[in-house]
């Protein structure tokens, strides 16, 4: 009898493989992180659902607003593989690996390290290239291989195409280190990252960029203390789309309310008070909210309906603020069973029991807001 070749059997098991629904990608350890339909998988952490969308197997990023994506799922060792291509000059993008849950104060991006996505004609400095750097931000920490003094890796050699040209990323992460190959050459490297568990993220930056062939491979998980760990998932939803106002009921002094990319800008003469209230209502509800008073002469407060307001102005609140022009952070939680307003990190005496209702934010005079928050808190959770 005729034996058969290798390849003809190796060509039918593939073939069973796809009636079974098995994807071709899993047989060398990788899965994709797209369906390439919509979002399963990933969390809209503070873009709306008119920034990515989906065509002909590619992830469009629309560059509006300024923000990111994450994953559902933490990762700590694995490798990631994607294609990527500007398709205007001077893009920007990023993956962020390692990162919290949710954004940075007052900054449209999570705490992590970032894989820099910059389009060539962005040009290099002493300070940046334009693709293939590697560094922590907001927070986290790495040590750089073949740095120039500070806390960012930069790539050996220059390797990516100009817009429209498509891109290959190979990162790889293992017990807090990571490295980095362009177009199938790794140039960029970088150790002892903290955190070095937690989300992966993809940026939006202005420019329109399309992704595809995302993929994951998966490595055992490895101990590291708690403090190597991410935050994880709080539930916390955005409330502000960087868009538009939509989601909020609309004011009657809607001109002095202004949508600015991640940030939402409020002016109005001193003595003028202005309201803004989210149409969904949150039972025992925390919250995060980021508020920059422009000037001396500005106010703000976060109130809850009708029932609850944090005034910026109490003593308690206000011994924990940063001076005129810079952000603050001010979260709702739960603590020991019991309701706690954090400011920049420090607890407050302004604690009462949990209410339900919408977030209204308040506002005279030359204020800034971003990375509005809002959850449900159970009972017990922290």
């Amino acid at each position: 009898m005729k034996r058969l070749p290798v390849c003809f059997f190796a060509a039918v098991v593939g073939a069973l493989m796809a009636c079974v629904g098995v994807p071709a990608a899993a047989e060398d350890g990788f899965q994709p992180m797209f369906n390439g339909k919509d979002l399963s998988g990933w969390v809209l952490t503070n873009t709306p659902p008119e920034t990515w969308s989906f065509q002909d197997d590619l992830l469009i990023c629309s560059g509006k607003p300024i923000g990111e994506i994450r994953t559902e799922k933490m990762y700590q060792n694995f490798i990631m593989e994607l294609e990527w291509r500007h398709m205007v000059p001077r893009g920007n993008a990023g993956v962020f690996v390692w990162a919290d849950d949710i954004t940075a104060r007052g900054v449209p991006f999570h705490r992590g390290i970032e894989v820099q996505v910059l389009e060539n004609a962005y040009g290099n400095t002493q300070s940046y290239t334009t693709h293939g750097d590697i560094f922590p931000i907001h927070g986290a920490k790495m040590t750089p291989i073949n740095g120039r003094g500070g806390d960012r890796a930069f790539p050996t050699e220059s390797r990516a195409n100009p817009s429209p040209e498509w891109n290959h990323y190979r990162i790889e992460c293992r017990d807090g280190e990571i490295s980095l190959a362009v177009n199938g050459k790794v140039v960029t490297q970088g150790k002892e990252a903290s955190p070095s568990k937690g989300y992966i993220c993809l940026e939006s930056e202005g420019g329109v960029v399309h992704f595809r062939n995302i993929r994951i491979q998966t490595l055992p998980d490895t101990d590291i203390a708690p403090e190597q760990i991410a935050i994880a998932n709080r539930g916390y939803e955005s409330l502000y789309s960087g868009l538009n106002l939509t989601g909020w009921a609309e004011p009657s002094d809607s001109d002095q309310w202004k949508v600015n990319d991640w940030t939402l800008s409020h002016t109005s003469a001193v003595d003028q008070t202005s309201r803004l209230v989210s149409q969904r209502s949150f039972d025992r509800i925390g919250f995060v909210v980021d508020v920059r008073l422009k000037d001396d002469a500005g106010k703000a407060s976060i109130a809850i309906g009708d029932q609850t307001k944090f005034d910026l102005a109490d003593p308690e609140i206000a011994k924990h603020l940063q001076k005129s022009g810079q952000w603050n952070r001010l979260e709702l939680t739960q603590v020991d069973d019991k309701r706690l307003l954090i400011v920049n990190g420090q607890p407050t005496e302004v604690s009462q029991s949990f209410v339900s209702g919408p977030l209204t934010l308040v506002a005279s005079g030359n204020v800034d807001f971003c990375n509005v928050y809002a959850r449900t808190i159970s009972v017990n959770q922290p």
